[in-house]
């Protein structure tokens, strides 16, 4: 359980730090979110779990990001254990099979001539979802043996997420024009930014309700 919620913990911080990054890239996309946030929470209180499904643009943003920015980029390999078909590729038994889920994210056809993109909009409506069914998305993988933890690490990024962009307005340093913010990727058994995100956060929210319970 200790390894579960740290696990969880470690790559959610990563996705997050990715959500705030696309965003700042793209303020037509923060400043819906914020909307979407304002019409359905209001400003009297903090986003709760049971308010996710009633922020559907945030979802998308959510999804979307898993779509760029998946914290492993290769899903965890599987060794062929008798020769097998798929599509147009033969595969020998003993072969090590790794699913590039890093790649599928970015595949023009897949995706369409937009998949560089950031555009929560294209998950807006589309059913699509993390859960190992839609094989074009799977931050998490797929099958048996796909991340036990999934469903508490995608509560985890949505709910801080959410209440991170309800509660503060964010923005870059002074000097930094949103075009201008690498998204550079380091590469590794997960793929966190390559220089850690710098942005300025204002609270947009009664100052009662930072204080600490």
């Amino acid at each position: 359980m200790q390894d579960l919620i740290a696990g969880g913990t470690d790559s959610s911080a990563v996705t997050i730090e990715w959500v705030i990054s696309e965003l700042l890239r793209n303020p037509e996309v923060l400043a819906k979110a914020t909307e979407e946030l304002d019409s359905v929470i209001g400003h009297g209180r903090l986003v709760t779990e049971q308010d996710i499904p009633n922020l559907p643009y945030l979802e998308a943003i959510v999804k979307e990001t898993f779509r760029l920015h998946p914290v492993t980029p290769l899903l965890a390999p599987r060794l062929c254990r008798e020769d097998a078909s798929t599509g147009s590729y033969d595969i020998p038994a003993g072969t090590l099979v790794f699913v590039n889920v890093w790649a599928i994210g970015r595949d023009p056809a897949v995706w369409g001539h937009d998949a560089e993109e950031f555009r929560p909009e294209r998950f807006v409506g589309s059913g699509v979802n993390v859960k190992g069914q839609d094989l074009e998305l799977l931050p998490f993988g797929s099958g048996r043996r796909m991340c036990p933890g999934y469903i508490l690490g995608l509560k985890m990024v949505q709910v801080t997420l959410a209440n991170l962009l309800h509660a503060f307005a964010w923005r870059l340093p002074d000097g930094v024009a949103p075009e201008k913010l690498s998204m550079q990727e380091k590469f590794g058994l997960a793929v966190p930014r390559l220089v850690p995100l710098e942005a300025i956060a204002v609270p947009r929210l009664p100052a009662h309700l930072y204080a600490g319970r």
